[in-house]
């Protein structure tokens, strides 16, 4: 869910300019690093340092270090919290365990996505990670649907960085001894180069990885210590795109958005059991029925035939020429060597092996339908 700036063919900056940009407290620390910085959610980001493609190798070879501290950290605590919240999202809140995660959905009143987004219990409360360029209007629906009885705090002086990689336990370890008793989606404070910190088993690349959140003014100690370690570089949020479009991982305000329901974006799991027998959240009758007899499109993976990616925005044709769908994120996937895409199809074509018409710039080009993830994920799972 965290977001990164979606593939274009040239990364101009102009695809990445939000209404900022505002400071970070890794700025100065990435352009020291020899990083190109574009705006993006509002803020500067660095975009890529050495290049987008051994930066994507490195990270499924090695580890890699991402900033991401534009996301938005909340703390949310009070009475009847869980039922609270359990009325804004379809998630079993109420069954969150001390220390673990959870991936969830805001939902509009019509069970449209206002933003995907990681929940974890704390012993005080619960503890969310919304994405960067939706946070101010998160914290907006969020206290305008809660009870005075529920406080949330914006945890607006802390820093959040990813290590994503198959090497990034061993790195991680030798600075914050313990956290390789993590699995995947559990969490826990640890201190990281004597900085105190809590982290998370998580990721967006589809490898095994931790998210790091930390007070601001120790981002840069961290930051130096995890580049230390042999197996770690900075990376941008060029790789960070062309990681998650191969893990299947969809970018709000592309691949997700408020006309989009979970059950067309394929992110059905995220409705709990006992959420979908009790309901109680927004948009429950209509993702009831919209589960058993199928939405009117659904996201699905393609591989797209040569060489060229097809990008964002491309229409799906039908047999007659006539747009019934759109290409939601497209670029050439470094791990496989061919372009991938994800596009919103009508139901009754989203059969893996079903080959699909798109259109850019006039040519016409063909995706087939492929399961996704395009490369396999590699968490740490419990048992593993």
């Amino acid at each position: 869910m965290t977001d990164a700036p979606a593939q274009n063919d040239g990364a101009e900056d102009d695809d990445f300019i939000g209404e900022g940009p505002a400071a970070l407290p890794l700025d100065a620390w990435h352009e020291a690093k020899g990083a190109r910085m574009v705006p993006f959610a509002g803020y500067r980001m660095p975009i890529q340092y050495e290049g987008i493609m051994p930066e994507h190798h490195w990270v499924r070879e090695h580890a890699g270090l991402f900033d991401v501290s534009h996301m938005g950290q909340l703390h949310l605590s009070g009475d009847g919290l869980d039922a609270a919240i359990e009325a804004l999202l379809p998630a079993d809140v109420k069954g969150l365990a001390l220390g673990r995660i959870r991936y969830s959905l805001l939902l509009a009143d019509d069970g449209g996505i206002l933003d995907d987004l990681m929940l974890t219990r704390w012993e005080d409360g619960l503890y969310l990670v919304v994405n960067g360029a939706t946070k101010w209007d998160d914290i907006a629906h969020l206290r305008e649907h809660l009870s005075d009885d529920i406080t949330l705090n914006h945890l607006d002086e802390t820093a959040l960085l990813a290590l994503q990689g198959p090497e990034a336990a061993a790195a991680l370890a030798r600075i914050a001894p313990g956290v390789e008793a993590l699995t995947f989606m559990t969490a826990g404070a640890f201190a990281i180069a004597g900085v105190e910190a809590w982290i998370s088993r998580s990721g967006y690349t589809g490898e095994d990885g931790f998210e790091i959140s930390i007070p601001a003014d120790a981002a840069a100690t961290v930051a130096d210590a995890l580049c230390a370690q042999p197996e770690v570089k900075p990376i941008g949020l060029g790789a960070r795109d062309s990681l998650r479009l191969e893990a299947d991982l969809p970018l709000y305000g592309h691949d997700l958005d408020e006309e989009t329901t979970p059950i067309a974006a394929n992110l059905g799991f995220a409705l709990s059991k006992r959420r979908r027998e009790e309901g109680g959240f927004p948009g429950h009758e209509r993702l009831m029925i919209e589960r058993e007899q199928g939405a009117v499109l659904k996201r699905v993976g393609l591989v797209v035939e040569g060489r060229q990616p097809v990008r964002e925005g491309a229409p799906v044709l039908d047999g007659e020429g006539n747009a019934v769908g759109r290409v939601t994120s497209g670029g050439f996937s470094p791990s496989l060597q061919k372009p991938i895409a994800m596009a919103y199809v009508p139901t009754a074509s989203a059969v893996p092996g079903t080959a699909i018409t798109l259109e850019q710039r006039g040519k016409l080009f063909t995706g087939i339908v492929t399961p996704m993830p395009f490369v396999p994920h590699r968490y740490h799972r419990k048992g593993a």
